[in-house]
């Protein structure tokens, strides 16, 4: 390309960097490439590098700039001096007449192409190191948006350029090791999409803490996007699938989180500002920013600019208040997540040790360190410190908010299938359970360095210890002929273990989505009119507001957290449970003291299959069945599996089959599958005349011990007795085994046993069970041990 001052976009493309910036080069390329597909980048035209030098040159600043540079790298003036110093430089510069002539005439012909004059634009920088595939300078420039008429333009031009040597450009610069005088700046001038009467935000093609990369991530806020850019607003957000993106008749957005959104950017009302910031009115806190019809819209765009550009990329996009149409204003590569190994996962080892403070039941594999914060009550929950290390009692549902934020974890009660232990798997949060005595013998604030890296006995020891993290990568892994799958129950969490080596989900626990973000009892949502006390009625209004129907709520909410923990193992099987509360675990949720009578032994009493058709929780059982065709038809994750939990009686079967087929789940067809828990002796004992009723059984090891031992899972006192590798439930296992294979069905295993014992795990691969489902945070470990079995099993 000639060296001229301007250029249009559609002149361009990807291989212009060097004379347009990344910024301009990659709307150029998109005009270019992508309108044929539907993608739609406002109108506009850039500046090129070579106005730039001449700028630089015509005013003689380039010795002045080093000078003043050098004295920052010398130590002898602040970053901020110099930095300000060199701006009011270029501000101070003029264009010369040949220059200033090209650029107005570019806009001039931008506004007859756009019919109108003095066309309000968005005038953007664009460097010429910019948006490279390994650093990204986003952000490190300035933007001014509605920018109208010759002399505004210019003088925003100017600004543009004086932006090169923002304090924070300069700094980022140093740290990618580019030359401040090589770098050059290009000036994209964008024809305005009223997005200040529509809406505006963020798009990435991956998730960006994670790097899982099938989902697209949109965020979204009314008016223009510098709030969303700048971080000034909490925004929508929205999870769209993409892989079903182009399956007929699926609409798999996973995600729809309504942000607080309490501002909005608009155009100025004349003056000197050119735009202003006011406040949004309640429907518009309320709303949703984008419909269902927008928001896929733009995650196929997100799908076909990754696919052209070959990466992850970074996206902002903006629809015109006045026409309805959405645009891409921006696009770059993503350097965060697309930089990291898909194939690596890390392990820790304590290197220095210390008095021991508590021991107990190791939780995860890691390793963490912080200062103490003992809390012994709910009440007391304000008080917790981020990235402390959470010292208590014992957790339930309510603690979630601050055990996500902890370091760690340490409980003096429950045991390795307590609430304190499934969430922090859940978290990644390495935790000690079952200590005793821990909010006793550690002070608040004390430092300490808790261990999970050690074995099935945790330990919390006093002070900062060294640790040494290692990395797995994945490839080094020996096959399996037995699937390994895993459990999981947090939708927060699972795109965390996407790069798990697993052949799906073989337990996805449904409570826990209830539990953490519905939170109403779904009786509750049926018939509200039922909750007399007015505080938690005033809660379950205020938090169905959005919805017409309350029970639609729980049908939306369930659906999409299902769909999240199904993304990232999608097209393998995610087996659901079906709801498996107890009594007075009903009982706590929102509007459940309305519903739940009280149980002598709740672990034994109302739970399960048995609530699926009775009449006092029957419409609860409706919307879970809806939540469940909903994922599966309508967001379309076919590898959705439902599993039955505590199915006493063959007949009871039969029971809850019949109640899924009235709700539209009928075992075989669209592909249903129906699984069950082998957790009950009966089950075990007619597992013949179950499996002519179910496609697969998986083994709930827990209860199963529970009830063939005769030991509460929960004692503490009986805790010696609890044991997967007693002989009368292996006796059981080997059993069921033998009968499901006879039967030509599956059978796994999801229970705790093969994530504890090496020995349980072996025996398993023995007896030739098809799949093992371990927590994640296990996986890694077991499965070498896994292989080992087989090969000793086949003698090879």
């Amino acid at each position: 390309m000639e060296q001229r001052y301007a250029v249009w976009f559609e002149e361009t493309g990807i291989q212009d960097i060097g004379i347009v910036g990344g910024k301009n080069a990659s709307l150029g390329e998109m005009q270019r490439a992508l309108a044929g597909q539907g993608v739609r980048v406002p109108d506009g035209f850039a500046t090129t590098s070579a106005a730039y030098r001449e700028f630089v040159t015509a005013n003689g600043l380039e010795t002045a700039i080093k000078e003043h540079l050098d004295l920052y790298r010398h130590g002898e003036k602040p970053l901020s001096t110099v930095g300000e110093t060199i701006r009011r430089l270029f501000l101070a510069g003029k264009f010369p007449d040949s220059m200033s002539d090209s650029i107005l005439e570019f806009y001039g012909q931008l506004g007859t192409r756009a019919g109108s004059g003095n066309l309000p634009v968005a005038v953007r920088s664009s460097a010429t190191a910019e948006d490279l595939p390994d650093a990204s300078f986003a952000g490190q420039q300035e933007t001014f948006l509605n920018v109208s008429g010759n002399d505004a333009l210019l003088d925003a031009c100017r600004h543009c350029f004086a932006s090169l040597f923002t304090d924070r450009a300069i700094s980022y610069r140093a740290m990618k090791g580019f030359s401040d005088l090589d770098v050059a700046l290009s000036i994209g001038v964008q024809r305005m999409v009223r997005a200040d009467k529509g809406a505006s935000g963020v798009m990435f093609s991956l998730d960006t803490e994670t790097g899982f990369p099938d989902v697209a991530v949109i965020s979204a806020t009314w008016g223009l996007g510098e709030t969303v850019v700048q971080g000034t607003v909490n925004p929508d957000k929205y999870v769209v699938f993409k892989p079903l993106l182009n399956t007929a008749g699926c609409f798999p957005i996973i995600e729809k989180t309504c942000g607080a959104k309490e501002q909005k950017l608009v155009y100025g009302r004349g003056g000197t500002a050119r735009t202003r910031m006011v406040q949004t009115t309640e429907r518009e806190r309320t709303s949703l920013v984008l419909s269902d019809d927008d928001i896929l819209q733009l995650a196929r765009w997100a799908a076909v600019i990754e696919e052209h550009y070959g990466r992850p990329m970074d996206m902002e996009w903006a629809k015109d208040g006045l026409t309805s149409e959405l645009f891409v204003v921006q696009a770059r590569p993503e350097t965060v997540q697309a930089s990291r190994s898909n194939t690596v996962f890390t392990t820790h080892r304590l290197i220095g040790r210390g008095p021991v403070l508590a021991a107990g039941a190791a939780i995860g594999d890691s390793i963490a360190t912080g200062p103490a914060c003992v809390i012994r009550a709910t009440a007391e929950i304000d008080r917790f410190r981020d990235g402390s290390i959470l010292v208590t009692e014992m957790t339930d549902p309510d603690w979630v908010p601050i055990m996500r934020r902890a370091a760690g974890i340490v409980t003096e009660h429950g045991g390795p299938t307590s609430h304190a232990a499934i969430i922090s798997r859940e978290l990644g949060v390495p935790a000690v359970v079952g200590t005793g005595n821990a909010t006793e013998s550690i002070q608040d604030s004390e430092m300490l360095t808790i261990s999970c890296a050690e074995g099935d006995e945790g330990h919390v020891f006093q002070g900062a210890l060294e640790f040494h993290t290692e990395q797995v990568d994945l490839k080094s892994l020996p096959p399996t002929t037995t699937r390994v799958m895993t459990n999981l129950a947090s939708p927060s969490s699972a795109f965390k273990w996407w790069r798990l080596p697993v052949a799906g989900v073989g337990l996805a626990r449904m409570e826990f989505i209830i539990n953490e973000l519905i939170r109403i009892h779904p009786m509750a949502l049926a018939e509200p009119q039922r909750v007399s006390n007015p505080d938690e009625a005033a809660q379950i209004r205020s938090r169905t507001r959005s919805f017409s129907d309350p029970r639609d709520y729980f049908v939306d909410t369930l659906a999409s957290g299902l769909a999240k923990i199904s993304a990232p193992f999608y097209p393998d099987p995610v087996i659901v449970r079906l709801s498996d509360f107890k009594s007075n675990e009903y009982a706590r949720l929102l509007g459940g003291s309305a519903f739940e009578e009280a149980e002598e032994n709740p672990m034994l009493g109302f739970r399960g299959a048995s609530r699926y058709y009775n009449d006092r929780y029957r419409q609860g059982f409706d919307l879970e069945c809806r939540a469940l065709k909903r994922v599966r038809e309508h967001l379309g994750f076919r590898n959705v599996i439902i599993m039955v939990p505590f199915c006493r009686t063959v007949a009871e079967a039969d029971r809850v089959l019949a109640a899924m087929t009235e709700n539209g789940l009928a075992r075989g067809e669209a592909g249903l599958q129906v699984y069950m828990m082998c957790e009950i002796p009966s089950n075990v004992i007619l597992a013949s005349e179950f499996a002519t009723r179910f496609d697969g059984f998986s083994i709930g090891s827990n209860d199963l011990t529970q009830l063939v031992l005769g030991v509460d899972r929960d004692s503490e006192l009986l805790a010696p007795l609890f044991d997967e590798r007693d002989e009368a439930v292996k006796h059981m296992i080997r059993d069921v085994i033998a009968q499901a294979h006879h039967a030509g069905i599956k059978i796994g295993i999801c229970g705790q046993g093969p994530s504890n014992h090496t020995d349980f795990a072996e025996f398993l691969i023995e007896l030739g069970i098809d799949s093992v489902s371990l927590n994640p945070d296990t996986v890694l470990k077991t499965i070498p041990v896994i292989a080992a079995a087989e090969r000793r099993r086949d003698g090879s």
